[in-house]
């Protein structure tokens, strides 16, 4: 307290010709210069002092709604004109409320971004009506993340427990904003799991292309001399698994029966995806992928319908991304990060 005292004596060479009066009627002298040049709304209030005042000597402008340190505070920033840390941290909530009352706009961006970052569980719910009462979506965004993630302690807390009994509304919000932030994971979730599926259908059709590669006959007979070690992606095991289904559809007696069999029905899908995004039909080279100039013919002659239109295009993106990504320097902040990603229980989930 008493260093700030000190700033602001500082920059006291001429006389102080205002006075700021608090809530608990402390009185701070000060210079309408400065408080002019930093907010419009003092700007104002000034100058309707003056022309009201009766005297000649220092106009009185009240600073209320906030306890005296920190007005105190908020004087001394608009002074430095910039944001100091350590003050912006220990009156955060006041700092906010007086810079969006006194329309101090980068006092209120840094005010903002310091509450938000010092969020608590158990002060969430009387954030959440500052960050309304301010207009302070990034520290009301901070308040859904922190209910979503933590949601029984904000629950436990005082503010909860006063905003179901007095405050409906705020109340209202808060389950909104829960139920929102609970249909955004599980949105982001279907999101993984099909970029997920695209990812491994992509990674089938480069197995059949492999499988029957025209140096790797002796590999699409079946034999173990292919095996190839798993660089990571599973490869090997899709190429195995790939070779399995296809013995199946060669001794499978039920692929002609009325009903058929679901796994024969699922290669001949998967030798019908291929031949939608293979691009090697139309060259000198065919492509040596069973039934892929059949199923490529057929779709020139039918058109396919939208849904199948949707996953081939996933599929040819999936396909495209990592040889796009080939001979690119990863940063290594950008594969640690991955790395971690990956190996997250909630990721585990959706493989």
């Amino acid at each position: 307290m008493a260093a700030l005292y000190a700033d602001l004596d500082a920059l006291r060479a001429s006389a102080a010709d205002v006075r700021i009066v608090t809530s608990d009627g402390q009185t701070i002298a000060a210079h309408s210069y400065v408080l002019a040049s930093a907010s419009p709304v003092l700007e104002r209030m000034i100058d309707v002092a003056r022309r009201g005042g009766r005297g000649g000597g220092a106009c009185t402008v009240r600073v209320l709604g906030a306890p005296s340190d920190a007005v105190l505070a908020f004087l001394h920033l608009l002074y430095a004109a910039r944001a100091e840390e350590a003050v912006v941290a220990a009156h955060g909530p006041q700092l906010l409320a007086l810079a969006h009352a006194y329309r101090v706009g980068w006092l209120k961006r840094a005010a903002e971004a310091s509450v938000s970052a010092r969020l608590a569980p158990g002060d969430a719910v009387d954030m959440l009506k500052l960050a309304g009462l301010c207009d302070a979506p990034r520290l009301r965004a901070a308040c859904a993340r922190l209910a979503a993630r933590d949601r029984a302690a904000v629950e436990a807390s005082d503010g909860w427990r006063f905003a179901r009994r007095h405050d409906p509304a705020l109340e209202q919000e808060l389950l909104q904003l829960l139920e929102d932030a609970g249909r955004r994971r599980e949105r982001w979730a279907r999101g993984r799991a099909s970029r997920e599926a695209y990812r491994q259908l992509a990674e089938a059709m480069d197995s059949l292309e492999r499988i029957f590669a025209a140096d790797d006959d002796a590999c699409s007979a079946g034999g173990d001399a292919c095996a190839r070690k798993d660089d990571g992606g599973g490869g090997a095991t899709c190429e195995q698994g790939l070779r399995l289904l296809m013995r199946h559809f060669a001794a499978c007696a039920r692929k002609a029966a009325p009903g058929g069999c679901a796994r024969c029905k699922r290669l001949l899908q998967l030798f019908r995806l291929h031949a939608s995004v293979c691009d090697r039909t139309e060259q000198d080279q065919p492509c040596r992928v069973p039934l892929c100039s059949h199923f490529a013919a057929r779709m020139r002659e039918e058109k396919a319908d939208k849904t199948w239109r949707l996953l081939v295009k996933k599929v040819t993106t999936a396909r495209a991304m990592p040889r796009l990504a080939v001979g690119r320097r990863v940063p290594e902040v950008v594969a640690v990060s991955w790395a971690r990603y990956l190996s997250s229980s909630k990721w585990a989930k959706l493989r």
